[in-house]
């Protein structure tokens, strides 16, 4: 089932009352949400539409948009905004995006995930956002759609009690770190090469507070594109020496890197079998790599056992062949 590109009925309306009546509206982004991104041109001038319906919120999206830019982070300015109608206005960043540029000029590569890395460092030396913390529950109840979803689509039947009770283990042979904001899709996809040499932000509408791996891991654990493990282990390197944090944060990193990697294989498959979007299920052999090399390090012990009694290596692939 192909996307529709078109923007609610309504949204024309509200580009008249925002002054941008007469701007012509094109594609520009389908998100893994029901949100949908388009740019609107008129006479020169350029902006974004975030058409964003229920059961989207445009309010937490402004609310960490002004947070962001009053410290100093690339956040769009919001032109316009009808939250009750599901419609924002947002400045245009452009086009250059991290992943095309580093796609078409891979000697960029480890500079802009160095530059990445380095505002990363400068969002977690704030004290976290007033946003809903990143805890115990809603971590498991992210690694359950990997069981909900993936699991299901296979016939797979599994331990389900002791899927809960290996990652219970693990998190609680973490030692505790400080909470910072968590944007939570930090990634190449979702960072703009500015004009004024700045890494603007996008998709952070759903920021929540908790352990400073994850963004690291949403960076060099791309679902999306391929981070050479030679840039991963470089990056995680960098992260240590401006941080302090020593070798002990590995364990954390795989850790959030496996729970992250458990989630988007659930959420693939929904967005292939609820949702009707093919492309996702095509991603999944990436995510099993990332995920497999996460299993690895000795802290998952547990958990990459209830992997290898429950999920047999040629289970472990896109979802749509293997059902």
């Amino acid at each position: 089932m192909a996307a529709d590109l078109n923007p609610r009925d309504a949204a024309p309306a509200f580009l008249t009352r925002a002054g941008w009546g007469d701007a012509q509206i094109l594609p520009l982004a389908v998100d893994a949400s029901f949100r949908r991104y388009y740019r609107v041109v008129d006479a020169g001038r350029t902006a974004v539409l975030m058409d964003a319906p229920p059961p989207e919120d445009t309010r937490k999206f402004a609310h960490m948009a002004a947070w962001l830019a009053e410290r100093g982070f690339a956040a769009p300015a919001i032109l316009a905004d009808d939250a009750a109608g599901g419609f924002m206005l947002l400045e245009d960043f452009g086009d250059m995006r991290m992943r095309e540029t580093v796609d078409a000029a891979p000697e960029s590569e480890a500079r802009l995930y160095a530059a990445a890395v380095d505002q990363l460092l400068r969002l977690q030396r704030h004290e976290a956002a007033p946003v809903p913390p990143y805890d115990r529950a809603f971590i498991l109840r992210e690694a359950h759609l990997l069981i909900e979803w993936y699991c299901d689509a296979l016939g797979l039947s599994v331990d389900s009690d002791g899927y809960t009770a290996a990652w219970n283990a693990a998190f609680d042979a973490l030692p505790d770190m400080p909470v910072v904001t968590v944007l939570r899709d930090y990634h190449a996809e979702n960072l703009m090469l500015l004009d004024d040499a700045r890494l603007g932000l996008l998709d952070f509408q759903d920021a929540l507070a908790g352990h400073p791996a994850y963004d690291l891991v949403s960076l060099l654990q791309d679902a999306r594109r391929d981070v050479p493990a030679v840039v991963e282990a470089s990056m995680l390197a960098r992260y240590r020496e401006s941080t302090g944090v020593g070798e002990g944060f590995d364990a954390a990193y795989h850790l959030f890197g496996a729970q992250r990697n458990a989630k988007i294989l659930g959420i693939f498959t929904r967005l292939w079998r609820r949702d009707g979007k093919p492309r996702y299920g095509a991603l999944c052999p990436r995510v099993w790599r990332y995920l497999e090399r996460d299993l690895a390090h000795p802290a998952l012990a547990g958990v990459a056992r209830w992997f290898d009694l429950n999920i047999p290596p040629h289970r472990r692939g896109d979802p749509q062949e293997l059902a």
